[in-house]
């Protein structure tokens, strides 16, 4: 049986299909005819072998309370030892369904309301809202943009505001969305041991591990048994095989006790069993999964070339934050002599997209436009000739 779905450029219609990427932009506040490249779905079919298996399953036809055995988390071992050189153990295991779940857990589970929890802003708005949401006060060791065009940690800011602060809990997001860096060991282990100096709780939040364009990932709880102590690790399929509705993240805790906090959480929010469907998707994803993971990894990594010569020659007061990971792409808009509300108006009402908007990664993101290029070659040049041309028309105003 061979791999069917490896063309990427083909256009495959997602309007009518409940899409909240596609069929959703009224609800959401934006112009119908948008062209949305928002959230983080890629708009590829995914492995043909992870579409046979669902459907294989599907014909059983009894979809009761199901659970998988040690098969499963072979598949999800032998993939995190092959792509990222971590030796996993099923003791460590827990399923969820998403990471965002996981991270609300987690919150719930290692600090108290009132307590301040760390992140990194920019960084993904949920980060902040399941902080906000649980009671917890959002502290942020802001990011900062380098002469090298890449975005860095400031380790003295990073410490004192734990100390200031009396931090209990740090969500780390590695690779970095949505700046697209890719911590290097170096960094991490600067981070990991004013974490563990100051006995501070890390939830490393991992989901996009395979999508690493330049460099390599380095899995926090990996570096040393001190950080693993200390870690939750959160992966999941989804955006590696674009299965994100299929509800199915590997969440991993190697400390008993915080393993057991954690749990406690999901008891009381009532977790228990998954879908069956995202469980069948998961194994075979990995199992089966590696000639379309490598053919759309290598197809991402041409549109972000593509993206960044084009921003460089076509969108002057444009420039593309250098890129090392996941397929969201990170454009800042400051030179562009807009205001935040003109880049806004420009991106939504002249040139008809829906990105992500840098404001709601934090006050840090203003000016900044996140832009998914995890789609067809033909319909990421269609949204950066629509910037072009409102760019054009806004210049001649």
């Amino acid at each position: 049986m061979a791999e069917r779905n490896l063309n990427f450029d083909a256009v495959v219609n997602r309007k009518n299909t409940d899409c909240l990427k596609y069929d959703f932009a009224k609800r959401r506040g934006m112009p119908e005819d948008v062209l949305p490249l928002w959230v983080a779905d890629m708009d590829f079919k995914t492995s043909s072998y992870i579409e046979d298996a669902v459907i294989e399953r599907t014909k059983h036809g009894i979809f009761g309370y199901s659970e998988v055995q040690t098969p499963y988390f072979e598949t999800v071992r032998s993939w995190m030892k092959k792509h990222h050189d971590w030796d996993i153990q099923e003791k460590w295991l827990i399923k969820t369904p998403g990471v965002v779940f996981a991270l609300a857990m987690a919150v719930k589970a290692y600090s108290e309301p009132g307590d301040a929890v760390m992140l990194q802003q920019p960084v993904y708005y949920p980060f902040s809202e399941v902080i906000a949401d649980n009671g917890r006060k959002v502290v942020s060791n802001d990011l900062y943009k380098g002469d090298d065009n890449r975005y860095h940690i400031d380790l003295e800011d990073f410490e004192r505001k734990i100390v200031d602060n009396d931090v209990k809990l740090f969500l780390l997001c590695n690779p970095h969305n949505p700046v697209g860096r890719v911590w290097t060991k170096e960094e991490l282990t600067a981070m990991g041991d004013i974490l563990v100096k100051h006995h501070v709780t890390v939830v490393s939040d991992e989901i996009h591990e395979d999508f690493v364009f330049r460099g390599k990932h380095q899995v926090f709880a990996a570096i040393k048994e001190e950080f693993a102590q200390i870690s939750v690790t959160c992966t999941a399929p989804s955006k590696t095989f674009n299965i994100a509705s299929m509800m199915i993240s590997n969440i991993f805790i190697p400390n008993r006790e915080l393993k057991a906090k954690f749990r406690a959480q999901l008891d009381a929010a009532g977790i228990s069993q998954l879908n069956v469907l995202g469980l069948v998707a998961c194994e075979a994803a990995y199992a089966h999964g590696e000639e379309w993971y490598k053919a759309m990894h290598s197809y991402v990594a041409d549109n972000i070339a593509f993206t960044k010569e084009y921003v460089e020659t076509q969108l002057p007061g444009v420039s593309m934050v250098d890129h090392e990971g996941t397929y969201l792409v990170w454009l800042d808009f400051r030179e562009t002599g807009l205001s935040v509300d003109e880049v806004e108006d420009l991106i939504v009402h002249r040139a008809k997209l829906w990105l992500d908007s840098g404001k709601i990664f934090g006050d840090c993101g203003k000016g900044f436009q996140r832009i998914n290029v995890a789609c067809p070659r033909a319909t990421l040049q269609e949204a950066l000739d629509r910037i072009k041309t409102a760019l054009q028309e806004s210049e001649a105003q």
